[in-house]
């Protein structure tokens, strides 16, 4: 069926939408539920879309009844007046119906003789629904000269500053559409603004903003500059140069006028109007008012524009250095105020940047923290970005940022007076100290000499080190260390090899206190950073026999019986990842005292697996048995087969369905690991020729299934009252299907047809009642052997598993979901859903 027959209105809909209409417009039913009739506009904005015609009218006049009725309620329900109007805005969008719905009927409801004039007005509901039925409706010419010759133009610049904030943005957006509308149809771009001949309903709009800007008001200069910021960022068409070019000295006036405190919309204007092609050309004027704003906004007001300017790829040079000056301002004063005379080279000549409103926010309590928070993240931004048009001068960006966590925690002694307030108001500041921390991990992967990775090192420690560290900050500095350790090739973190191990001994030093620490918060934090370490340096012998040879892994399997599920969790999972050091990747350690073994490990994580009470732990355990079993960790075929049979038997009965989910993809890979094994091919769905299906090839994999008790687990599961595990047990046992059963259609033979019938029939028809896995049988009343492959060949081929994917795929609440279903609850809702048979209009 086509999506558009899909999402026709049925019969029974059309059945029950002339008594949901009658309820809505009866005063005298309560109020439906807004979430209800917000699903109802929904509904109906899809049957507009697959008939965008007047069909939808005609085919159902209770429509345009309804909005007679609601109209002449003398006190409707805001929610339902608001609907009203939305709904009305919708159908209207088509425009014939929009002339069916006739000009009378319109001007009721969008006009001075509807809801505009009544106490209704003052709910700001109904004029949130009064501006979206505008916009939903003016999507052709029409609607267009009715909004803008009825008044209602006018109706909207007053809702521009509507107390509510989202009434107040909603008329901005509508206005930009309007305006848009109105100009693309008709406008042949001139060549300048005096030129301009402009559409009616778009003359009238820029007359609005021209009058507003050149008015006294700040909050009328205010909101026409968010309407051109709304605008640019939308439309990039070539008139809107033509727009601007008649505005701009009136806006360029605003950057030193400070009765109207707009400078932050101008920022944000500009930015939108730089990432326009139309303005690409650096010949206009419109780059110097962009460097204007970068001189004479405060750093606070400017930084934003900057970061965005960096960004971009078309920008002049000359204004890509301004703005490159305004964002390293604060981090060359840091430099400047810690180090006198400056022993390395900083951010910015002096020459050409003036510091000295920069430093007067540096030195004020009220802006020193807020002006660094700002600047970090916006340099954490540009570092995020792949191709930055830009070259940053990395080396000392990272002087500054490690500069910034010494002062933040005392660790240095300024050499200024500047440097001596800054240090006053940082030390202690825990919102520098995380974005500090934030940029310094994205500067990770620049490179840098060994005497900044040097004190980069001694600065981190130290964090990791203090009592005074809270758990958020320890968080970020544990990512910040990882991060940095992580980025320098070989572990070499220093020419000098004994610098290196002094490092790494000290990292293990600070994780051993910390992993002891009566905070979960620290320990959990702790293991999250040894098990990220593992998994990225385990190839790295320094780092290997530095870890071994520390108490972390003894203290890590001791936090396997911590009280706090979340710390058991994360120790699962360092646990996991530390079995790759001690006897997987490195069988027999050279490190003396090594006690961890591989039957130790297994043995306390399936305990873990079969008798903790908190999810957590087990899913933990799931993820690392799964990883273990994809790196072919857990030893010979015997082996394996036992150790997965043992996990499937322990997960069968867990009542966390994230647990048993973690267990089918362990099966999952197991079932590709011997067909591997055994020459069938990995890919599920793969064709199988003549010779991988002979019975050898067959029979092997499929009798180590059974003995593994696979397919009990997965015929349970397709059962879970939790539909993704039944959806991931279907995928695998189609898989299976596919790989030992010759034809991949299924087999309807009748009941006397079947072998082994009794059995498979039960299964089947319990599959197919949808019956839960507690009506599984415990023993072999039914019939069923999940340990015969012969059993389960048949049961393959006569179970239809492509139905049962279909069924499990589908939306579990799509009946509930349904238009039927929710105009069934509306009417519930308002209590009349054995009653109002009759309309009632």
């Amino acid at each position: 069926m086509s999506p558009r027959g899909r999402r026709a209105m049925s019969r029974a809909c059309a059945r029950l939408l002339p008594r949901v209409c009658a309820a809505l417009a009866d005063p005298r039913q309560p109020g439906s539920d807004d979430t209800c009739l917000e699903k109802m506009l929904d509904w109906f904005r899809e049957l507009r879309e697959a008939e965008p015609t007047v069909k939808l009218l005609r085919d159902n006049p209770c429509l345009t009844e309804f909005f007679t009725a609601v109209l002449a309620l003398p006190e409707p329900e805001p929610n339902v007046l608001s609907f009203t109007l939305r709904l009305a805005g919708i159908v209207a969008a088509v425009e014939d119906s929009f002339m069916h719905l006739q000009l009378e009927l319109l001007a009721r409801l969008f006009g001075e003789d509807g809801p505009l004039n009544s106490a209704a007005w003052e709910d700001a509901s109904v004029r949130s629904g009064w501006v979206e039925g505008v916009h939903s409706m003016v999507q052709h010419q029409s609607a267009l000269h009715f909004i803008c010759s009825g008044g209602g133009i006018d109706v909207i610049f007053t809702l521009q500053g509507d107390p509510s904030l989202f009434v107040a943005s909603a008329a901005c957006r509508l206005l930009v559409h309007l305006l848009t509308l109105s100009v693309g149809s008709e406008l042949t771009v001139p060549l300048n603004a005096k030129d301009c001949d402009w559409p009616a309903c778009a003359h009238m709009i820029i007359r609005h903003i021209e009058e507003s800007l050149q008015s006294s008001s700040a909050s009328h200069i205010k909101q026409s500059l968010k309407l051109l910021t709304s605008l640019f960022g939308s439309c990039q068409a070539p008139w809107t140069k033509v727009l601007w070019l008649g505005m701009a000295k009136q806006v360029e006036s605003f950057l030193t006028e400070d009765s109207v405190q707009a400078q932050h919309i101008l920022a944000d204007l500009l930015l939108n109007m730089a990432r326009s092609p139309v303005f690409h050309d650096t010949e206009g004027s419109f780059w110097a008012l962009v460097t204007s704003a970068l001189e004479h906004l405060t750093p606070v007001q400017s930084s934003p524009l900057a970061v965005g300017i960096l960004r971009l790829h078309r920008c002049p040079q000359v204004v890509r250095i301004k703005a490159l000056t305004v964002l390293l301002q604060p981090m060359d004063c840091i430099l400047r105020a810690a180090f006198q005379p400056l022993e390395y080279a900083g951010l910015l000549d002096e020459s050409v940047s003036d510091p000295s409103a920069v430093e007067s926010l540096l030195s004020s309590k009220s802006s020193c923290a807020s002006l660094l928070c700002q600047t970090l993240a916006h340099l954490e931004e540009l570092l995020s970005v792949v191709f930055l048009p830009v070259n940053l001068p990395y080396a000392s960006l990272l002087r500054s940022v490690v500069t910034i966590l010494q002062f933040c925690n005392g660790l240095l002694i300024p050499a200024s007076p500047l440097g001596s307030k800054i240090s006053q108001i940082l030390v202690g500041c825990f919102r520098v100290q995380k974005s500090a921390l934030d940029a310094l991990a994205a500067l990770s992967d620049r490179k840098c000499s060994d005497t900044v990775v040097g004190s980069l090192f001694d600065v981190l420690l130290a964090y990791l080190e203090s009592p005074n560290t809270t758990p958020t900050v320890l968080k970020k500095s544990f990512k910040a260390m990882s991060k940095w350790l992580m980025s320098l090739p070989g572990m070499s973190f220093f020419k000098n090899q004994q610098q290196t191990e002094k490092t790494l001994q000290d990292v293990f030093l600070v994780l051993q206190k910390r992993l002891c620490s009566p905070c979960w918060e620290v320990r959990d934090s702790s293991l999250e950073f040894l098990t990220n370490l593992i998994r990225n340096l385990r190839d790295h012998d320094e780092f290997r026999q530095s870890l071994l040879s520390s108490e972390v892994p003894k203290l890590t399997e001791n936090l396997l019986e911590d009280p706090e599920s979340y710390v058991r969790a994360s120790a699962v999972t360092a646990m996991g990842h530390l079995a790759f050091i001690t006897y997987f990747f490195v069988p027999e350690s050279p490190v003396a005292g090594n006690q961890y073994n591989k039957e130790k490990t297994v043995a306390k994580l399936q305990e873990i697996l079969s008798t903790d009470p908190e999810g957590f732990p087990r899913r933990a355990v799931m993820n690392v048995f799964t990883m273990w079993l994809k790196e072919s960790c857990t030893g010979q075929l015997e082996e394996t087969e036992q150790f997965v049979s043992t996990v499937v038997q322990t997960t069968a009965h867990d009542l966390d369905w994230e647990v048993k989910l973690g267990c089918l993809e362990l099966v999952q890979i197991f079932c590709n690991h011997m067909f591997c094994r055994f020459g069938l091919p990995e890919c599920p769905y793969a064709p199988i020729s003549s010779a991988v299906t002979s019975s050898i090839c067959q029979n092997e994999p499929l009798q180590i299934f059974c003995r593994a008790n696979l397919f009990s687990f997965l015929f349970r599961s397709l059962c879970d009252c939790d539909k993704p595990v039944g959806q991931k047990a279907c995928d695998i046992l189609l898989a299976l299907k596919s790989h030992f059963c010759q034809s991949s259609t299924t087999d309807l033979q009748g009941p006397g047809d079947l072998s082994a019938g009794h059995g498979v029939h039960w299964l089947q028809g319990t599959l197919r009642q949808g019956s839960l896995v507690q009506n599984f049988p415990t023993d072999d009343g039914n019939g069923v052997d999940f340990q015969d492959p012969e059993s389960m060949m048949l049961a393959l081929r006569t179970i239809d598993l492509v139905e049962l994917h279909n069924d499990l795929n589908k939306c579990s609440d799509y009946v509930e979901k349904s238009p039927q279903s929710l105009l069934e609850d509306i009417l519930a809702t308002v209590g009349t859903a054995e009653e109002n048979e009759a309309d009632c209009y």
